[in-house]
């Protein structure tokens, strides 16, 4: 696989090792590009994914030559719009999915939509998310749950009622939900 950012000093395309130059343009320029790619995108991690794409496909088009700087700039934005886009496009089918496996409304009981408590889920431990996501929206059992984490049903079975407890504190507004330890 292609690795021009992962390392300081890790610069293979393939198995072909990258030209002195090119090493000194990606070093030189690195740190600026991946700021614009920060600034184009919502986390480090989509920034890097964006830069990474960017400058394979100039060192590819280029035919191993150093590029043209703006043209560099050009594909890292034209990368974070087509990163946007699918992105959206893939909430929006998750919350598609949503309303036709549980019906427009589904979680309505209390007053509470089901992209509500998506976004509560974000508001508790990640663990207790992912058991939350698996029993409910996976349609899995405890002992299928557990399998799928590696964990044992007890296990599970009180991260899933943990987890409603700190869903419903959220949801409530207590905030007390993000800041507790694993019993």
């Amino acid at each position: 696989m292609v690795s021009l950012l992962r390392g300081e000093h890790d610069f293979s395309v393939g198995d072909e090792i990258l030209s002195s130059a090119w090493r000194h343009w990606v070093s030189g320029n690195g740190p600026r590009l991946l700021l614009f790619a920060r600034q184009q995108t919502r986390c480090e991690e989509d920034a890097r994914d964006v830069l990474q794409e960017a400058l394979v496909d100039a060192w590819r088009r280029s035919g191993g030559a150093v590029p043209d700087l703006a043209l560099v700039f050009a594909g890292i934005r034209r990368r974070a719009i087509d990163f946007a886009r699918r992105e959206e496009r893939r909430r929006r089918r998750d919350g598609e999915w949503l309303d036709q496996a549980f019906g427009e409304g589904w979680f309505v009981d209390g007053g509470v939509e089901h992209r509500e408590l998506e976004a509560a889920l974000r508001g508790i431990r990640a663990d207790f998310a992912e058991v939350v996501v698996l029993k409910v929206w996976g349609g899995l059992t405890f002992d299928e749950v557990a399998r799928t984490l590696g964990v044992n049903a007890a296990t599970v079975a009180s991260r899933y009622r943990y987890a409603l407890r700190d869903l419903q504190e959220v949801l409530e507004g207590t905030g007390k939900a993000g800041n507790r330890k694993e019993s």
